[in-house]
């Protein structure tokens, strides 16, 4: 049986891995720690096969672009994160999984171009968030070794059954909107049982290395609120011929781009040893919006 031990109780990721793996109790045993404050750290990480570090500070519109709130992402963010890979290296947990970003990138995409990240793309964080993480990684890989092996996670939009973010937004157009702009771009999104199952993979393969993970579809925007309108019974009708407005509209909110702009994970980052993704986009649709 492998102990896992999951810092960032009450984190989304973090009970939605324990909710995943509970489905193997004779396999896993998951326990949860919160890591607010300082009592976190009278608790012995002995025994432990690995950590899966979810605490920290996510992407906060209000504060990521603000210098006045760097200390507080790095404190969280960077300090917090390396303090606890200290610890579990110290007390002999053999693995240590990370919970980093595709903001370490930096990139947007503009409406109407296509940003593909490889192998080759560099790490070019441009807010509190971003930067945070790749200061993180960059510290984490220094305590690395065949001993205390590193599994660095990069996920792109995470959604499932009670995410928030962008996903959230989206699903509130497709139950209110009759109609909706038909684009034709691609996004890389990772459904949260797809993650989970993952990060099991990983455990299991007591892995080491970078990962950027994602469904086995790119997702076009315009697809998935038609796709969240028709779980509500609803037949949302899509409008062509509208590009050049939402570039008009582009001008006026940095929205637009995101939501519409193409950017996604070359193929060949996502894939690992086994096929993790036991939901295609349509399944995940579907048990995300019952």
């Amino acid at each position: 049986m492998k102990k896992i031990l999951i810092t960032g109780a009450g984190s989304y990721i973090g009970g939605s891995v324990e909710g995943y793996l509970a489905r193997w109790p004779e396999d896993y045993q998951v326990d949860t720690l919160s890591v607010r404050g300082e009592e976190w750290k009278n608790t012995s990480f002995q025994g432990y096969d690995a950590v899966l570090h979810v605490a920290g500070i996510v992407h906060q519109k209000k504060t990521k672009d603000d210098p006045a709130c760097w200390e507080q992402y790095r404190q969280v963010n960077v300090d917090l994160a390396v303090e606890t890979a200290r610890k579990a290296k110290a007390e002999g947990v053999g693995q240590f999984l990370f919970m980093s970003s595709e903001s370490v990138y930096g990139l947007s995409a503009p409406l109407g171009k296509q940003v593909v990240i490889t192998r080759e793309t560099p790490l070019q964080p441009v807010d509190n968030y971003g930067r945070s993480k790749a200061q993180a990684e960059a510290e984490l890989e220094k305590l690395a070794g065949e001993d205390f092996r590193l599994a660095i996670l990069r996920p792109p939009i995470v959604y499932g059954k009670g995410c928030r973010g962008n996903y959230v937004t989206l699903a509130k157009l497709a139950k209110k909107l009759p109609v909706f702009p038909k684009v034709e771009n691609q996004r890389s999104m990772l459904y949260m049982e797809n993650l989970a199952e993952l990060i099991r993979q990983l455990i299991d393969d007591r892995a080491a290395g970078v990962f950027c993970p994602q469904n086995n579809e790119y997702a076009n925007t315009s697809d998935v609120v038609s796709q969240i309108s028709h779980a509500h019974g609803k037949n949302l009708i899509l409008v062509g011929g509208t590009t050049w407005g939402l570039k008009l509209l582009s001008r006026v909110t940095p929205l637009v781009d995101k939501a519409f702009g193409s950017l996604c994970y070359d193929w060949d980052l996502s894939r690992y040893s086994r096929n993790y993704c036991v939901r295609t986009l349509t399944e995940s649709i579907i048990e995300t919006e019952r």
